[in-house]
């Protein structure tokens, strides 16, 4: 059993006011029981906080749980503005009322763990490291410098620039029972999730305020990736891309492995480098993934073998990962592309202006010319449009015509507009001479683009039918069972709602 008991995700409690802690417990309960205590976000720097600290009695007297006090300082990303006696006071006042002490190790450099200990008391002595900057290049060496420290057990929390960072935390845990790793940052977010499938002793999840950059919700952590129940027979499937935040394809996939009983999860992998993610499939254990901008074209290099269908588009949007780390893509955004049209425009026949010419838009072009749909494409680079253009048959139509010509349909097939850009639209309503405009873009649910269109009485589709269809396809491929099409789709539209 780990040293803090069967809770192993750790609910983080950070408010101004003892009522609002009060509120977070009660909502953590629900979830977990184990919690951390930040004693320094009690209206720090105002007159009374140490009044405020000594009353955990009343705040804790309806928590059954593990309870780890805190009281960082500012320089090490707390918000106690005190020394390291105001900081050592405000912990004995937790001792009283947790079980165990969280203490930055720069806090001992005044001090030796005689008088650390003294503050405390009986209570077990957490020893932390933060880096909140980098993740240091010889963490063994910072390992062995908080084991000197003599406390019960340590945790390491750096910022992860990289995958390859973050798998260098993880390793932290390797054949250690006493040590809690937290890759911090958005690339280090699917380690800090896999980290208790790593042999890390706790994970860290807010309640409510994120106190570390990368930290997910204790919602998140517990119901949406199942970081406690995860383990090395659970199947580890992500997206590549850069960015990846906005997307809700772990919204999407982690709800269909639940509703077929499946102990496998599906992570958001911020890649700058494609090499970076490629040499953690191996360490991590990776599946599978999805690929979305700007690696569509550049992991077909990286291939042991391809669809012909996709390897026709030239994109790949999925990848199964096969014995010996082959890679194996597919592409199933030409699937969603005629789930998403089919239903509204008689295809053959047709024509349709494909604005854009990068990796979704192959898969958009190839689907429409297959159909036999006339397809023309407009797109900022002129050879990338020339190229895909020869590619389906279609033809060139350059911006300044759009206004003068006519389509069946015109189809949006770049991340302009996409979420957290909202307000930028690729075209104006002057050049939507259509009947009916398709975003690809589904965050948010209607783009601008697409209110401009309707303000100009045209039917429109979002992308959200095209990403469900996809996606659902994607699921069918590396688990080989019909993908559960009401959940997941119900999944995917509360989240929606819920941002709206």
């Amino acid at each position: 059993m780990s040293l803090f008991g069967k809770e192993r995700i750790c609910g983080v409690i950070a408010a101004a006011t003892l009522e609002a802690m009060r509120q977070q417990l009660r909502e953590a309960a629900k979830l977990t029981g184990t919690v951390e205590l930040r004693l320094d976000w009690l209206a720090p720097g105002k007159p009374g906080d140490r009044d405020k600290r000594g009353q955990l009695g009343p705040l804790l007297g309806e928590w059954r749980g593990l309870c780890i006090g805190t009281a960082r300082r500012t320089g090490a990303g707390g918000r106690l503005a005190g020394s390291v006696s105001d900081q050592l006071r405000a912990l004995g006042a937790a001792a009283r009322r947790c079980q165990w002490c969280d203490v930055e190790t720069e806090s001992f450099d005044p001090f030796d763990v005689s008088t650390v200990r003294l503050a405390i008391g009986k209570r077990r002595l957490l020893v932390s490291l933060h880096d909140f900057e980098r993740t240091p290049p010889d963490l063994p060496a910072l390992v062995r410098r908080l084991e000197r420290r003599g406390g019960d057990a340590i945790k390491i929390a750096v910022h992860c620039h990289s995958i390859a960072d973050s798998l260098r935390v993880l390793e932290l845990c390797r054949g250690r029972r006493n040590v809690i790793a937290v890759p911090m940052g958005e690339a280090g977010l699917p380690a800090r999730v896999l980290a208790l499938r790593h042999g890390s002793a706790l994970a860290y999840a807010s309640v409510r305020e994120k106190t570390a950059p990368g930290q997910v919700t204790l919602e998140e952590m517990k119901l949406r990736y199942r970081a406690d129940q995860l383990d090395r027979r659970s199947r580890v499937y992500g997206l590549v891309g850069h960015p990846v935040s906005q997307s809700l394809g772990p919204v999407l996939h982690n709800a269909g492995f639940i509703a077929r009983g499946l102990n496998d999860v599906y992570l958001p992998f911020l890649t700058r480098k494609l090499p970076d993610f490629l040499s953690a499939i191996e360490p991590l254990e990776i599946a599978g993934f999805s690929v979305t901008l700007p690696f569509k074209q550049a992991i077909l290099k990286h291939l042991h073998d391809c669809d012909p269908l996709a390897e026709a588009i030239g994109a790949v949007n999925t990848v199964v990962v096969r014995g010996r780390g082959r890679l194996y893509g597919y592409n199933t955004d030409y699937v969603g592309v005629l789930r998403a049209l089919q239903k509204r425009v008689r295809l053959r026949g047709s024509r349709v202006l494909l604005y854009g010419a990068g990796g979704a838009a192959r898969a958009v072009a190839f689907a429409l010319a297959q159909e036999g749909a006339v397809v023309g494409i407009c797109a900022r680079r002129e050879q990338q449009a020339r190229t895909l253009a020869r590619a389906v048959g279609g033809e060139v139509v350059s911006r300044r015509r759009l206004r003068a010509e006519f389509f069946d349909a015109i189809v949006n097939a770049t991340p302009v507009g996409m979420h957290p850009h909202a307000d930028a639209s690729p075209l104006e309503a002057g050049e939507l001479n259509c009947r009916l405009v398709f975003d690809l873009i589904y965050r948010p649910v209607k783009t601008k683009l697409l209110r401009i269109a309707e303000q100009c009485g045209l039917e429109t589709v979002g992308g959200i039918e095209m990403f469900l269809a996809q996606g659902m396809a994607q699921f069918e491929i590396w688990t080989g069972l019909r993908a559960p099409d009401k959940q997941m789709r119900t999944a995917v539209l509360k989240a929606l709602g819920e941002e709206k």
